[in-house]
């Protein structure tokens, strides 16, 4: 632990040690966030420092743990945070600021989580990831199961039936989930702000029970597989525009890594 906030220090002191959005990773747009973000001595501070400061600790903190380690033991769960670090830098650079504070709060349980794991399995010279995958680099497993599960999956107006693409692409998915057991799923149910909430909700929970139903005709067991909805309350983009609204009306699904002291019983996200 000393190690680790000997780094920690050293990281705040450098901010050229801080990581940026990857070329092409970006979405619709890109936006590098530096640390710099000065206060003059007779202005005040606004949310967005404070925003900003948070960034930059979270940013930090998953830097520390990679070096550690997280990676190679916890490969998808990093690359999910680094997703999130992404969209966190272009909202707070597009100025929104809710939307920004909701992701840290996320990133923030995530990160903690990923923290414990890694302190486990460090803990017992164990690492949850599966040693014999074919992989060139750490996250390519996860990275690739992750953009199968994300990309083209929107829907219809008011439908939960997935189109005939995605469902290659959860096919696909299934067969490179069926060599990493430690991988569980975490399916959330979105929909776009038309119609009424209480429908909404209820549209969503059947987008994500579709979907956990045909990883399951593909071979995924059940156990490995957690399923939730927030109607229309964390939309991808605002707006309403009819392409804005089309990726609002997805699912976003998650890969969860066990760790061996979650192996017994139910998998818990924490």
């Amino acid at each position: 632990m000393m190690h680790r906030h000997a780094c920690f220090l050293i990281l705040m002191l450098l901010s050229a040690c801080s990581t940026s959005p990857p070329q092409g990773r970006g979405g619709f747009a890109e936006h590098t966030l530096t640390s710099n973000y000065p206060v003059e001595a007779d202005q005040p501070l606004t949310s967005a420092h404070g925003l900003r400061f948070d960034f930059s600790l979270l940013s930090q903190q998953l830097d520390i743990l990679v070096l550690e380690g997280a990676e190679l033991c916890f490969p998808a769960t990093v690359v999910q945070a680094k997703t999130r670090q992404n969209r966190i830098a272009r909202e707070i650079a597009g100025g929104l600021v809710y939307d920004a504070a909701n992701d840290i709060i996320i990133q923030r349980r995530l990160i903690a989580r990923l923290e414990h794991q890694l302190e486990y399995v460090n803990e017992h010279d164990i690492c949850a990831l599966p040693q014999t995958l074919p992989l060139n680099s750490p996250g390519e497993l996860g990275e690739k199961i992750q953009t199968l599960l994300n990309h083209d999956n929107q829907f219809a107006t008011d439908s939960f039936a997935l189109n005939p693409k995605y469902m290659a692409q959860l096919a696909e998915a299934a067969i490179l989930l069926k060599q990493a057991p430690a991988y569980h799923l975490l399916i959330t149910g979105h929909a776009d702000d038309r119609g009424n909430p209480n429908d909404n909700q209820t549209l969503s929970n059947n987008r994500a029970k579709q979907v956990a139903r045909y990883l399951h005709i593909f071979g995924i067991d059940k156990k490995r597989i957690r399923v939730s909805a927030v109607g229309e309350n964390d939309p991808l983009f605002v707006g309403k525009e009819a392409q804005i609204r089309l990726v609002n009306r997805r699912v976003s699904i998650e890969l969860i890594e066990n760790s061996p002291a979650q192996e017994s019983g139910d998998w818990q996200d924490e």
